[in-house]
């Protein structure tokens, strides 16, 4: 499908994926309204496009959140919802820090609950939306040093899974977009060899082609994200083996 002429929200749009995947649409013809907390940066990317709107806003702050959404609808009912906010922080069992963990929590999940209980209730009104939900595919199991990321993934990769099955008879889809690593302010500080390390201009494409055909899963890199997928099914003596020895090399 073509996006021209689709209202398209996106969350975290400020950097990496969120801001290609909006330059990408409005040079399609879509009809993009950005947010995340950097109005320095919205601004930015709405001066390089051509039908592309900012609307700052913090997700976790819930009356915040339900202020944007409308003004939002009100520019054009929302079509598409891209929520790729996102936190993220190193760390393991000997570090534990809570306020981050909570950070993390807050911004990756509650963050897109925040969005999705204001947008469900208008989807269904019009008997019509999308929502695409940003995971990664460190939610697919517990990794080394992520005890502050994986497990909000997961969360996600769960509550799509709900949404996908509950709203299906309201004539809403919904897509649960799962990176491998991408280059962003998030990850180039990584101490870690990143394997299948991709730009952000090309996640940005293959999350397009994904959502084009309303996928449900739209998962990237090929073949990192096999080797993951893999690593979900595999039986628990096989998983723990590998992941020992990924936590001994970093």
């Amino acid at each position: 499908m073509s996006f021209k002429g689709k209202h398209i929200w996106i969350t975290g749009a400020s950097t990496g994926i969120g801001r290609a995947l909006a330059k990408k649409l409005d040079a399609d013809g879509a009809l993009v309204s950005v947010s995340a907390r950097s109005e320095d940066k919205l601004n930015s990317l709405v001066s390089e496009g051509q039908n592309i709107r900012a609307f700052p806003v913090d997700v976790t702050d819930v009356s915040m959140m339900n202020a944007a959404i409308d003004m939002i609808a009100d520019r054009a009912p929302i079509d598409f919802v891209v929520l790729g906010a996102g936190a993220w922080t190193i760390m393991d069992s000997d570090q534990m820090d809570m306020a981050p963990i909570r950070t993390g929590m807050e911004v990756n999940y509650f963050g897109t609950l925040n969005a999705v209980d204001k947008l469900i209730p208008m989807m269904k009104t019009r008997g019509v939306g999308h929502i695409a939900i940003i995971a990664s595919v460190a939610g697919y199991r517990g990794l080394p040093r992520s005890i502050a990321y994986s497990p909000t993934k997961a969360a996600l990769i769960n509550l799509a899974e709900i949404l996908k099955v509950e709203l299906e008879p309201h004539n809403i889809g919904v897509s649960i977009v799962n990176p491998g690593f991408v280059d962003t302010p998030l990850t180039q500080d990584n101490p870690f060899p990143m394997p299948g390390l991709m730009s952000a201009d090309e996640a940005a494409e293959a999350l397009y082609k994904g959502l084009a055909k309303r996928k449900f899963e739209i998962s990237f890199p090929f073949g990192f994200t096999l080797v993951m997928k893999m690593l979900r099914v595999a039986p628990n003596w096989l998983y723990l083996f590998v992941m020992r020895r990924i936590r001994a090399s970093i």
